[in-house]
């Protein structure tokens, strides 16, 4: 470890996390996809940096989150419609985020969620604003851009715990 704080570590972690952020929202938006090179960039991150962020002890426990995170997905994928590529993104984010927080990462979750998808279907309703991105699938969708929701709780999360 580098001898980082944790806000340091978060801050750090926000810095490398924002492009692909940007990238999965974008892509969610445009395709309704999560690209697999996102979700493998987003796990570069934490397995490159994470060693020298965060203790090893730490960094190593982590990954539980991204089994248990990535089972739930699978089986979300299988009965209720949820997308692949929202469940591999999901568990590419959990290593991301403290096991004592779940709590308030399941507010912020929510929170995003639900801001997500107004905002989304606000301004899908109004054909001038739609019309800035006329391409993107997600306008003439009935399903949501959950990556969209997913990449604000990690970037609001590392912000939390970075500011």
């Amino acid at each position: 470890m580098l001898g980082l704080s944790v806000p340091n570590s978060a801050l750090v972690f926000l810095v490398l996390v924002t492009p692909i952020c940007a990238w999965v929202a974008w892509s969610d938006l445009k395709t309704m996809k999560i690209p697999n090179t996102a979700v493998l960039s987003l796990l570069a991150v934490y397995i490159v940096a994470g060693p020298f962020l965060l203790p090893l002890d730490v960094w190593a426990w982590r990954w539980v989150n991204f089994g248990v995170v990535l089972v739930a997905g699978v089986i979300l994928n299988a009965v209720a419609h949820f997308g692949a590529g929202d469940a591999k993104f999901g568990a590419a984010m959990a290593p991301f985020f403290a096991q004592s927080q779940a709590s308030f990462v399941i507010f912020l979750l929510t929170a995003s969620l639900l801001s997500a998808f107004v905002a989304h279907r606000l301004i899908r309703a109004v054909p001038q604003l739609r019309a800035l991105a006329p391409d993107w699938v997600s306008w003439g969708r009935a399903d949501f851009p959950l990556g969209l929701a997913l990449v604000a709780t990690l970037w609001a999360y590392l912000a939390y715990v970075a500011f």
